[in-house]
């Protein structure tokens, strides 16, 4: 693959700083696909990542908690954890339950966090740190169309906004059903587009297209994943792998942009998604411009990216 140089964008592109925080919230469908428990992991082990709290979406949002919580307890960090939207906007829920949390017996965690609260914590929190924050997306956008309608001044106050979402190039990749739209896209594609309608300082968008060229199989997996950090994320792999024999790291690698630019390229444009014609219902429709407030990942390089995420644990 060509080298290639990235347009300065709001999201990272800083070299790394050991006297340096990033501000960083997490919006998480954590239980579901394993990659939200090993993109955690990887927050977590960065000493330049100030995660200023976590928020769950999706079916069962109070067991998603709770392995975010294991996992923040495993690190011995102090994380506030809020549940959120159990339910998509007006489409039936697609996953209600967090198969994954049936491994939390063997990990101490929280038990109980305050219901009804995750939107204004997101919105206090990022009324406090006006123009520092990033907000990493890595599930359904329910909780963030709810926020953006609450307080539509919020998406103006964000540092910058970073999206495991979407499928751009559908000449490259199709999902698991032999489609072409992505699932938190689809799991939600009403709350999508009030997300992608609203203007933030930067909003990148990292899609299936790319994403799915960062896999291990799963003996790989086990082999690799020993460290402290990374074994309660080996646990919930296990339930995982009943389904499947490897781990896509769709939503690390969204996390890992966030520190290291030249991990991925990006191309400017508008994303939308498509909510009237039956036939491509949640797909994502992308547009390049120069100008355009949205940025898509377009390459990665797939051993820089497997390099700087397992560095983190070292």
């Amino acid at each position: 693959m060509p080298p290639w140089v990235n347009a300065p964008s709001p999201i990272g592109n800083r070299p790394y700083n050991r006297h340096m925080s990033t501000k960083l919230l997490l919006d998480t469908d954590i239980g579901s696909d394993i990659d939200d428990a090993v993109c955690l992991a990887y927050l977590l082990a960065r000493p330049d990542c100030e995660l200023l709290g976590i928020t769950t979406v999706s079916g069962e949002p109070e067991r998603r908690a709770m392995m975010a919580s294991a996992q923040c307890r495993v690190a011995g960090r102090d994380v506030p954890i809020f549940p959120g939207a159990a339910e998509p906007l007006l489409v039936a829920s697609r996953q209600p339950t967090a198969p994954q949390a049936d491994a939390l017996a063997r990990w101490p965690h929280q038990t109980r966090f305050p219901c009804g609260e995750a939107i204004e914590f997101l919105r206090s929190t990022i009324r406090r740190h006006p123009g520092e924050i990033i907000l990493l997306t890595i599930g359904p956008l329910t909780n963030i169309a709810l926020l953006f309608k609450a307080d539509p001044e919020i998406p103006a106050l964000l540092k910058g906004m970073v999206t495991m979402g979407g499928l751009f190039d559908p000449t490259r990749t199709r999902n698991w059903r032999g489609g072409h739209w992505e699932w938190n896209i689809y799991c939600d594609p009403h709350a999508a587009a009030i997300v992608y309608r609203t203007p933030v300082a930067a909003h990148r968008s990292l899609g299936l297209d790319v994403t799915t060229q960062v896999t291990l199989g799963a003996e790989e997996v086990r082999r690799r994943f020993q460290t402290p950090l990374l074994r309660p994320v080996l646990d919930f792999a296990e339930v995982w792998f009943r389904s499947t024999e490897k781990i896509t790291f769709h939503d690390p690698l969204a996390a890992t942009t966030i520190f290291d630019e030249q991990i991925c390229a990006f191309e400017r444009g508008e994303v939308s998604v498509e909510l009237h014609d039956p036939d491509a219902f949640a797909l994502t429709r992308w547009r390049p411009r120069p100008d355009g407030r949205h940025e898509i990942a377009t390459h990665v390089n797939p051993a820089r990216f497997f390099e700087a995420y397992f560095a983190s644990f070292v």
